[in-house]
Parts: C-alpha cells; structure tokens; sequence
C-alpha cells in the first residue's frame, strides 16, 4: 500500500509496507529502552551493595547534602531507604522533565536536534556512572537526557504518514514493541554484568547501548521526516495564538497526565 497523497517521504522507500524511517525509529528506541532499563535494573542494588556504603558513600560527590535533605524531612534514614528516596526521585523527575524536553523541541532546537542531544546527554550519563564521586551528577545527566529524548523520537513516528494515513495507528503498535524488546532485553544484559562481572560492566552496557542508538538515528537522518518546527516557522504558525480547540486538547492531557504517570511509574 502506498503512502497517500504526497507525503515527502513516499519516495523514500518502504519495508513490509512501512516508511523505512519507522525502522530506524523501533530500532533507536529498542536500545534507548535498553539503556534505561539496563541501568534502572541495576541502581538500588549498586546504591544498596555499594556506593551508599560508609567506606565509598563519603566520595560521591553531593551526597551528603542530599542526605542531610532528606533526613530533615523524614528523619534519620537507613542505606535501604535513602536508596529507595534517590530511586523515586530519579523516577519523578524522569516522567516530569519530557515536558520540557518538548518545548526545548518546539521553540528552539527542532525535534531531531533535541533527539540528538538527548541521546548523548544519556550515553554520558551511563558512562559517568562508572565513577562513583559523580554518581549524583550522572543521575541528573541522565534526567536531562532522557527529558530531551523521550518526547521527540515519538512525535516523528507520526510526521512519517500523510494525514489520514491508516498505517499510523499500527506504526505506533511497532513502536511499542521496540519499547517492549529493549525492556525484555537490559536486565538479562545489563543486569547480569553488573552483578557477576562489576557494577560498571553493566552501566557501561547500558551506555553502548545508548551510543548504538545515537549511531543509528544519525544514520536514519534522510529517511525521517522534517522537523515541524522548520514548518511551523516557514509558515508563520509559531506566532499564532492556540485556538478553543488546541487549549482543549491541552486541558485533557494534563487530566490523564497523572494516572498515565501513574501508571508507568509502578
């Protein structure tokens, strides 16, 4: 079937009746999903088993502020429950920042420069968590990354159909699957390094994975679609006001915003 109307990437050639760019797109998420996962498997037992340890805890760099923080609310913590503290902080603000990740996206960079950037953001940030003194800092690199990231690889999935276009719904169903595969596949990897090669072994697996990902998304740049920022900007829409219509479909998101979060925090 081919894509309908005139879609710019129609001559761009299709595998198994989908624009090529969707291919790319499954692939760089699958090991984005891979590298987060990996490392999400592996952070409370490295903070329980090691790096919140007294004889390593005193290197990481910020820690004991963090602590102190902490303690001040919820009084005196144990290794166990700080851990789980940093775990859900790092979780909250992980589903929190993708929101700004798509302005950044929309105002001023472009959703594949955003990509790019997160996707480097987080291969450092994986591989900053081979030093324990930066432990903190690699936590926040990889926040700022995945905000960046997540948001804008999704949004392009749709810029490869025309509108109207039936195939969209089933593109996102492949989509998921990349999600699903590179979920399936980091603890196995990842989390098997870490805990019978060395912590570092598998963050550093979580990081090539990432930088797999960056490498094929560079590589897909002719085959996925332009950035609606360039259109927007051409056009002239950037500076038109939302419409009745556009506030509303804000007002719903920000309803199922919650309970979504919810949802994929548990």
């Amino acid at each position: 079937m081919a894509i309908s109307g005139t879609h710019p990437l129609a001559d761009r050639g299709q595998l198994f009746g989908h624009p090529r760019g969707l291919t790319f797109l499954f692939t760089t998420e699958m090991w984005e999903r891979f590298s987060y996962y990996g490392m999400r498997s592996l952070l409370v037992l490295y903070m329980v088993k090691f790096v919140l340890l007294p004889e390593n805890a005193g290197a990481v760099i910020g820690l004991a502020t963090l602590r102190n923080i902490y303690e001040s609310i919820f009084g005196t913590l144990g290794t166990q429950p700080f851990a789980s503290h940093i775990y859900g902080l790092y979780t909250a603000l992980v589903y929190a920042t993708p929101f700004f990740g798509g302005l950044l996206a929309d105002r001023v960079l472009g959703q594949r420069r955003t990509v790019v950037l997160g996707a480097s953001l987080m291969a450092i940030g994986h591989f900053m968590m081979a030093f324990e003194s930066l432990f903190l800092f690699a936590l926040l690199v990889l926040i700022f990354g995945n905000g960046a990231f997540k948001p804008n690889i999704s949004a392009q999935i749709g810029g490869l159909y025309a509108p109207g276009d039936p195939r969209r719904d089933r593109a996102y169903s492949i989509f998921y699957i990349g999600i699903n595969l590179g979920a399936f596949l980091a603890p196995l990897v990842c989390g098997t390094l870490g805990e019978e090669v060395g912590w570092h072994y598998g963050f550093g697996a979580a990081g090539i994975g990432m930088t797999i990902g960056l490498i094929v998304y560079l590589y897909s740049a002719p085959f996925l679609p332009a950035d609606e920022r360039e259109r927007v900007v051409t056009s002239g829409e950037l500076r038109r006001p939302l419409n009745g219509g556009e506030w509303r479909s804000i007002l719903a998101l920000m309803v199922l915003l919650l309970p979504v979060s919810l949802f994929w925090a548990t």
